[in-house]
């Protein structure tokens, strides 16, 4: 009986995974830079001291706010969480962006400070296979600039 060496393991490998690359043949092509405002001075943002008291792991902060335009128009609302991972720094994040045609739901690090890129992981109506990036600035008036880069599957 002949043995198979790891080089002909990993060479089957890279074939089998070549061959599904090239049959997929969806794409994702950039489709649109969306830029939104959350309002995090109306509507609901929380803080839940859920752990030793003050800034600390595994404290929360939920919210849902209105969603703005860049003329600071409401086209939406802007609802998740965020969990405590390193305090003073950083939170893991989840939300969602409620817009007329759909909504794009985010997740990842954001940093307390600067902007974060946060990946889009999904959505529904006209985003349903929305993938792509949103950078996240706060603003000094309790604001956050969204700039949503959208990459949308395509045959």
């Amino acid at each position: 009986m002949r043995q198979i060496s790891k080089a002909h393991i990993i060479c089957i490998a890279l074939f089998v995974s070549a061959a599904a690359c090239a049959s997929d043949e969806t794409q994702a092509t950039p489709t649109t830079t969306l830029i939104t405002i959350a309002d995090a001075r109306s509507g609901i943002a929380e803080k839940i001291d859920l752990g030793k008291p003050g800034d600390s792991p595994g404290d929360m902060f939920v919210f849902d706010q209105p969603l703005l335009d860049p003329n600071h128009q409401v086209i939406g609302t802007n609802s998740g969480f965020c969990v405590r991972t390193l305090p003073g720094k950083f939170s893991e994040c989840q939300w969602t962006l409620t817009l007329p045609n759909g909504t794009i739901t985010v997740a990842g690090r954001e940093a307390d400070n600067g902007t974060s890129m946060i990946p889009i992981i999904g959505g529904s109506g006209d985003y349903q296979s929305a993938t792509g990036v949103l950078a996240t600035t706060p603003n000094e008036n309790r604001t956050y600039t969204q700039v949503l880069t959208l990459y949308l599957k395509t045959k």
